[in-house]
């Protein structure tokens, strides 16, 4: 079992990871899907975890057909989602708070490495009220190809000036599992919603249930 005194730095996905940001885009998107009269089943909404939704629009026209509109989607889901969270905002993760403190008292380098457009993630920090605890924030708009492609952790671990097979990665998606053993570097799934895929148990380095027992694991 790996321990913390063995990397260089930690890089942390944030959607389904530090924030709870996965629930709110299901509630949008089953919304959305609702008023455009069609419905999205918990399974297929998880099947979208992770990917960006240059990504997601081709999964979205496999699944409702040739009749769906991606631009009305994209709309109304966006309108849905802020209408949701700025109700009941975006909680963190458990865990998340002790990992940083160990983090910072470790004095181990950190950073965001997001699918998600800059606006939208920082706009998502502010509104779990950590917008001031990352201080390297890598999102979709730094780099070529998002995830599953590596480009966003192998910029991450350039900006923090480290290998990045010296870096852990933390990733709940398949997409961000297949992205850093793309990237090369160690990951740990931490999975957000319930249905599993067994090629991620695969590539990960390790599995835990949430940030408060990888803290305990790690930390030691």
């Amino acid at each position: 079992m790996f321990k913390l005194a063995d990397f260089a730095a930690v890089i942390f996905d944030m959607d389904g990871l530090v924030l709870d940001t996965e629930s709110t885009y299901i509630v949008a998107w089953q919304q959305a899907a609702g008023a455009m009269g069609y419905s999205f089943s918990e399974e297929f909404c998880g099947s979208l975890s992770g990917l960006h939704y240059q990504d997601i629009e081709p999964k979205l026209l496999a699944y409702c057909g040739a009749g769906f509109n991606p631009a009305t989607f994209k709309r109304l889901s966006g309108a849905y989602w802020r209408d949701h969270v700025n109700t009941h905002g975006i909680n963190i993760k458990h865990g998340f708070t002790t990992l940083l403190e160990l983090l910072i008292r470790r004095k181990v380098p950190y950073c965001l490495a997001t699918n998600s457009r800059t606006l939208n993630a920082l706009e998502c920090l502010e509104l779990a009220g950590i917008g001031e605890v990352f201080s390297v924030i890598v999102t979709r708009d730094h780099v070529p190809c998002g995830k599953p492609e590596p480009d966003i952790f192998l910029t991450a671990a350039a900006l923090l000036q480290v290998d990045i097979t010296r870096c852990l990665v933390l990733e709940d998606s398949h997409a961000g599992i297949v992205a850093a053993s793309r990237a090369g570097a160690v990951s740990v799934f931490i999975p957000s919603i319930a249905r599993i895929d067994p090629r991620t148990l695969e590539l990960c380095d390790l599995m835990v249930n949430d940030l408060a027992r990888l803290t305990d694991v790690i930390g030691a």
